[in-house]
């Protein structure tokens, strides 16, 4: 195949990727986190089960002096965006082995957009 069609065909998946982050409904997204809650909060240095997520998008996975992070989570250092936020929320465990996070994920994409807004807007 030809690299500038291989080229617009990539460009087109990012794309098409960055837009189903922005779609999100922060509204829908509050509903979801109720289920996220039970372990995490969005208070600033109030870390439950989970650690906070207030900030998450500014930092790095297991980046939390205060949070008794699994090994593999530590170890991973994944930059929290909106992108790695999706990927993770698929499914934790695949995504970062052997993390102590006791969650199968989110499967529909949709409810994942809706999360992630919500929580862009809501851990600054």
């Amino acid at each position: 195949m030809n690299k500038l069609i291989v080229g617009l065909i990539v460009l087109t998946g990012a794309f098409a990727t960055s837009c189903a982050y922005a779609d999100g409904d922060a509204a829908r997204g509050k509903k979801i986190f109720e289920e996220c809650a039970a372990c995490h909060s969005l208070e600033k240095g109030v870390n439950a089960v989970g650690p906070t997520l207030h900030g998450v998008f500014e930092r790095k996975a297991g980046e939390l002096t205060e949070f008794r992070y699994s090994p593999a989570m530590k170890r991973s250092a994944l930059p929290w965006s909106a992108r790695t936020m999706d990927i993770f929320l698929t499914d934790p465990q695949q995504e970062i082995k052997g993390n102590r996070m006791p969650y199968s994920g989110i499967a529909n994409a949709n409810d994942r957009a809706d999360l992630i807004e919500y929580l862009r807007t809501a851990t600054k």
